[in-house]
């Protein structure tokens, strides 16, 4: 389910998402938006509605001590008290000393993350990143408009709008914020 978009414009982060909640072939257009921002980050979740509520309503984001660079920020202390956040609310899934979560992306400190379901922190060289079903088709069309639409709101309508076309996991209306 689902496509999650984010791109940098000019130091400013945009997240943009769908509204689809699907189980199997069943289809809810959700009004609990996949996008949101929190404190000075704005996140985009696929995966569960629950990991999204968790991250929105029970994580508390820790402080980021200035010796650490963004990257390695994210990589221990947020990482760290998200695992440990999961772990409380009974969402982290534990197998053979494997901790599993889920799938967002995170704007910080004008750069885009990808937090991925082993909590691997992800930066693509690119100025744009997706995930969901309907990522493939995102990045497609992301890759293809670039140079090409400067608006950045109209940059991530029109990449959603190319993955609603042929994921039937992604569904309007779509969700668009930025910090």
């Amino acid at each position: 389910m689902t496509c999650i978009v984010g791109l940098v414009d000019g130091g400013e982060i945009y997240i943009g998402g769908d509204s689809a909640g699907i189980s199997g072939f069943d289809l809810r257009l959700r009004k609990d938006s996949k996008v949101f921002v929190k404190d000075e980050m704005i996140f985009g979740f696929t995966s569960s509605f629950r990991m999204g509520q968790i991250l929105r309503y029970n994580f508390s984001i820790p402080p980021h001590i200035p010796k650490k660079d963004d990257y390695t920020y994210l990589c221990t202390d947020f990482i760290d008290s998200l695992i440990a956040c999961f772990k409380e609310k009974g969402y982290a899934r534990v197998n053979n000393q494997e901790i599993t979560g889920g799938t967002f992306l995170v704007g910080y400190k004008s750069n885009l993350y990808r937090i991925d379901n082993d909590f691997q922190v992800g930066m693509t060289r690119d100025r744009y990143d997706a995930c969901g079903c309907g990522e493939n088709y995102a990045l497609g069309a992301l890759r293809a408009m670039e140079g090409k639409i400067k608006d950045p709101k109209d940059i991530i309508m029109n990449a959603l709008s190319v993955a609603e076309y042929f994921s039937c996991g992604v569904c309007t209306p779509f969700t668009i914020l930025n910090i």
